[in-house]
């Protein structure tokens, strides 16, 4: 009888053991794979998470881009572990484990091929985009670009754009005439090379373009900073170059340059400098770094300037506690100064610039640290600005404009904004000083470095990856 309970114990255990083995998540290949399709749900939550906001949700960034420090797993691993400080990413050594780390770093590794194939431009596939109040056809008019930084208009109707890279190209009808020779020495790397540029009001009479770029210091050891330039053109070279604004203190850092530049019409140049990835800086009036400046168009300091009086202070700030400007426009139906600002993790902002005042950064912010930490408990503290509207998540806001004219008869008097993560426009509409409405505007084109009105009364976007200038014709 022993033996024949045995015998029947033994087949139970061959019949039902595996099944409950397999039921438990326990078998060999069963959890084999569970775990790697777990742990790879998780490394791309991780990425949309913390690395998005930067590298994009579908991993474009890294189209035509070569990996600085080794494209393999160890080496994108390593980047994430340690980050890269100078260029403006932080080291997640603290908010991942090492098995973490490592997954991001394959996820990334073995989805390249399709951020690499990802489509970016989206023109070819639509006619037109439907809006809330209007439908949009964007015509491209200029291909071939890289980073196109600063578009302007030449009253003969030929347009400048700048290359980040340090080239400034003259177009006439879409069609590359010339490349002006005589720039200043540009330190073109991470966010950093030639940027804005923009036409004196008085382009006419006295010829002069202003552009913003990143110089070196005169001693290496101190690295680069953003500086202001004015100069002439002629047989598409420069001449009369005076530098007329230099950011201090220089720093070895690649990121948080600003800069746009605008004028008031009253003889007075408004642009903003980041504070370098450097937060003290935006909060210290003795520095130039996280400010929006004044001066005036021939670069000596207005004597009302609000710091002007100010013992140490840096004369030129007309605002501070920025963190990186990457929009600056007067408002051409009340005169008003408003900003676009990079936040960290969240918390991109919409300013109404006003002199003398303190915009909060780092002491407030609706963002976070890239890595997920608390940067600051507060979003608001008394003798600090408010945004007029904030961003979460991040859209990377460059480049605006008020839309004027006739073209745009719905959208008139509204702000339009680039943005650089979801390479989209975004429209922000005002009643007064309030923001009442946002919309999102032409997806999936490209990161959107640029917006402005023509003189033809025309939208032109500056937009990278592909690097092309589009013209927006509204139906």
């Amino acid at each position: 009888m022993k033996k024949i309970i045995l015998l029947i114990l033994s087949l139970a255990a061959i019949l039902f053991l595996p099944a409950y083995f397999s039921f438990q998540g326990n078998s060999p290949e069963t959890t084999e794979t569970d775990l790697q399709d777990s742990s790879m749900i998780k490394a791309k939550q991780n990425y949309a998470e913390y690395c998005a906001s930067c590298h994009y949700d579908n991993l474009s960034w890294f189209a035509n881009r070569k990996f600085k420090y080794g494209d393999s797993p160890g080496d994108i691993a390593t980047s994430i572990k340690t980050g890269y400080p100078d260029f403006g990413m932080p080291s997640y050594r603290n908010t991942f484990s090492d098995k973490e780390i490592n997954d991001i770093a394959n996820f990334i590794h073995t989805s390249l091929d399709l951020g690499l194939t990802e489509r970016v431009n989206s023109l070819g596939d639509k006619d037109y985009y439907v809006t809330e109040v209007m439908n949009i056809r964007p015509d491209t008019i200029i291909t071939g670009l890289n980073v196109p930084w600063g578009i302007a208009f030449l009253p003969d109707g030929d347009m400048l754009v700048t290359e980040r890279e340090g080239k400034l190209l003259r177009y006439r009808d879409g069609k590359k005439m010339a490349e002006i020779k005589g720039l200043p020495e540009i330190h073109a790397a991470g966010q950093g090379g030639l940027m804005d540029i923009e036409l004196h009001p008085d382009y006419n009479i006295n010829h002069w373009i202003y552009f913003a770029f990143t110089s070196p210091s005169k001693n290496p050891d101190d690295g680069w900073g953003t500086a202001i330039m004015r100069a002439r053109i002629k047989d598409d070279k420069l001449i009369d170059k005076e530098l007329l604004f230099k950011a201090i203190p220089d720093s070895k850092t690649n990121h948080h340059f600003g800069c746009k530049i605008t004028f008031d019409g009253n003889g007075h140049v408004f642009f903003g400098v980041g504070e370098r990835g450097r937060s003290e800086n935006a909060q210290d009036i003795a520095n130039d770094c996280g400010k929006i400046h004044r001066i005036n168009d021939d670069g000596s300091i207005p004597a009302d300037n609000p710091f002007y009086n100010t013992a140490g202070a840096s004369k030129s700030i007309w605002s501070y506690g920025h963190r990186n400007p990457q929009g600056l426009v007067f408002s051409p139906f009340t005169g008003e100064l408003w900003e676009s600002e990079h936040a960290p993790k969240g918390g991109d902002e919409l300013n109404l610039i006003e002199p003398g005042k303190n915009y909060g950064w780092p002491e407030i912010s609706f963002g976070i640290n890239y890595d997920g930490t608390i940067l600051t408990p507060d979003t608001a503290r008394a003798g600090m600005e408010q945004p007029k509207t904030y961003w979460i998540p991040s859209i990377a806001p460059c480049g605006m404009c008020f839309v004027t004219g006739d073209n745009y008869p719905a959208w008139k008097g509204n702000i339009l904004i680039g943005s650089l993560r979801f390479r989209n426009l975004e429209r922000v509409v005002l009643d007064g000083q309030r923001v009442v409405h946002k919309e999102t505007l032409l997806y999936d084109i490209g990161r959107m470095r640029n917006v402005v009105m023509g003189p033809d009364g025309y939208i032109y976007v500056g937009v990278e990856n592909p690097g092309m200038i589009i013209r927006l014709v509204g139906m």
